[in-house]
């Protein structure tokens, strides 16, 4: 199992040279990367982000391995923190240990060229996935930019840093459909951060807030999930809503 920092503080001792910190910090990073870089693990991962658990079964399927084979990578990153697995009957099944695990993967993506040209600058317009889409537990793709540019406009959030607040004007408005700030900020994990959308090398707004606006939609049906995919459909209400609420036309 890949030990914290502090655990790792602890083996070591406060009279430990810094130097064995470092050596066994950077071994276990060359772990995580080494994980991350398998081509059946990556492509399981990636899977992975429309936020639902799957079987060792189901994943093979994307990767064309053996179940076996796919159970065996999927015990090393469950051993690496990165998953956990949840046994109901006779299946397994697996999922991220938590959101900070899917926004690494998903931005892993960014560094990827949109095109192999450097040359070409038109792009078509955007499609599918590339318009709309799950990114584990928030809104990405097109939309998901252009409506986090449109409550930054106005004035529903503000840049901090790497993060988002919400203003006065903007707990009011999530208030008004159904979002409480307060409840969202008590949660153990990133409130509002930014996440760089790797097919519009733009932000959008990912943590509890991005997650409760993406669940919000859901339950008002102002988008619906498309099946066996990542993509996300806007409804003629959704189209309405947005248009209405924001002043954004999708």
């Amino acid at each position: 199992m890949i030990m914290t920092k502090d655990e790792l503080f602890q083996k070591n001792g406060a009279k430990e040279p810094i130097n064995d910190f470092k050596e066994e910090f950077e071994s276990q990073f060359s772990e995580i990367a080494s994980l991350l870089g398998n081509k059946p693990r990556s492509i399981m991962l990636w899977n992975l982000l429309d936020g639902r658990a799957y079987t060792a079964t189901e994943l093979s399927l994307c990767v064309e391995i053996s179940a076996q084979s796919a159970s065996n990578h999927l015990t090393k990153l469950v051993a690496a923190d990165l998953l956990t697995v949840q046994k109901q009957g006779r299946h397994r099944y697996y999922q991220f240990a938590n959101p900070e695990v899917a926004r690494v993967v998903e931005s892993m993506a960014s560094l990827l060229p949109l095109s192999r040209n450097p040359k070409k600058v038109n792009r078509p317009e955007p499609i599918g996935e590339l318009f709309a889409r799950t990114c584990y537990d928030h809104l990405a793709g097109k939309v998901g930019v252009d409506i986090t540019n449109s409550l930054i406009n106005n004035g529903m959030i503000e840049v901090i840093g790497s993060k988002y607040n919400v203003t006065q004007l903007g707990e009011s408005w999530f208030q008004t459909i159904g979002i409480d700030i307060v409840e969202l900020k008590s949660l153990k994990r990133s409130f509002a951060h930014q996440c760089l959308d790797w097919s519009e090398r733009r932000y959008h707004v990912a943590g509890a807030l991005g997650a409760g606006l993406l669940q919000m939609m859901l339950d008002q049906d102002w988008i619906r999930k498309k099946e066996n995919t990542r993509e996300v459909l806007i409804t003629p209400k959704g189209r309405r809503e947005f248009k209405h609420t924001i002043d954004l036309t999708i």
